[in-house]
Parts: C-alpha cells; structure tokens; sequence
C-alpha cells in the first residue's frame, strides 16, 4: 500500500495519543510487529557508520532529538527506501554524495 502502512505495521511511525477533546503529542507506538521494529532499529544503529545516515542523525539530535529518537528516525527512513525497493523491484544503490548531477 504505502510505506507509511509498513512503518505503521513495524511500530515505528508515531502514534497520537487522543481522548475526548484531550491530545496528546506524537509517541512511538508500542504495538506492531516486534520482530520487525527490532530489525529496522538494529538496522538504523548498522547505519550509523555510514556517513549519509550519520549526517541525518546528527541532524535530528541537532534538532533536539534523544539518541532513541533520532534512531527511529533513521529506522523510518530506512522503512521508506526497503519500501521503495519493494514496489519498484530493485536492489539497494548507496548514494554517493560526491555524486552531483551536472549542470546543463
């Protein structure tokens, strides 16, 4: 369906907690596939020595995101390129950020 379904299934996109005319912020969820939330965090912290994955970490602890935080950040990116990968059936391609694309 959309990769917002699987981040949804894996537990990793924020749930808003609400009750009446009360709302609460944005928190992880606690249900979803354990199995699955725990492969994509493991594969966010994996991550973490490459250096594109690092720079959008460090961007989210910049922004005042707790290490947790940041990690499922980077999982829910990740969750969208596994998607992405899915539906157009392709492999992973590391982008290289040398890599510009010429002017014309």
């Amino acid at each position: 369906k959309s990769s917002a379904h699987l981040a949804a299934y894996a537990g990793i996109a924020p749930v808003t907690r609400s009750s009446g005319s009360s709302i609460k912020g944005e928190h992880p969820a606690r249900t979803g596939n354990r199995k699955l939330k725990r492969a994509f965090f493991l594969a966010a912290f994996a991550a973490l020595s490459d250096p594109t994955s690092r720079t959008y970490y460090q961007r989210k602890r910049d922004e005042g995101k707790k290490h947790n935080a940041a990690l499922i950040c980077l999982a829910r990116r990740r969750c969208d390129v596994l998607f992405a990968m899915l539906r157009n059936k392709t492999y992973y391609r590391h982008p290289h950020p040398d890599a510009a694309p010429a002017a014309a």
